[in-house]
């Protein structure tokens, strides 16, 4: 296959469409709630994970009240959405930060450092992740 011929297929082939976050049908195949795991470790222990279908990365967040809204702005510029989980009672709200993509150990870890610092900078907490498949 000739360069012409092989940057026609990249431009034409179809794509995988991207999983909807708020799908039923998705249930979890990996997660780690341990901050001292690696993602890949993780993510290999895990028989469920089809690693070149798309996924959706979730983030368990715990946010302070009046710094949600804050974070759901600052994720959504790298395609995150925040979903709260919990009701605020007084104390921190549990929130999911969700991203549809192909999920890959180092993209994994980086995300995970990233919400991890996210969540501090704001008063909260990282408290895990986990990634998501159809059935």
């Amino acid at each position: 296959m000739g360069f012409l011929d092989k940057l026609r297929t990249a431009f034409t082939r179809q794509r995988t469409p991207r999983v909807n976050p708020d799908d039923p049908d998705l249930v979890v195949v990996a997660a780690s709630f341990d901050d001292a795991e690696a993602a890949s470790a993780a993510l290999t222990r895990s028989s469920d994970l089809r690693p070149t279908d798309q996924a959706v990365l979730r983030h368990h967040l715990s946010l302070p009240a009046d710094r949600v809204g804050e974070a759901a702005a600052l994720i959504a510029q790298d395609g995150y959405v925040l979903r709260e989980v919990l009701p605020f009672d007084g104390g921190p709200v549990l929130a999911y930060a969700l991203r549809a993509q192909v999920v890959t150990a180092l993209e994994c870890a980086r995300e995970r450092s990233r919400m991890a610092s996210l969540a501090t900078r704001l008063g909260g907490h990282a408290l895990g992740w986990d990634v998501l498949q159809t059935r």
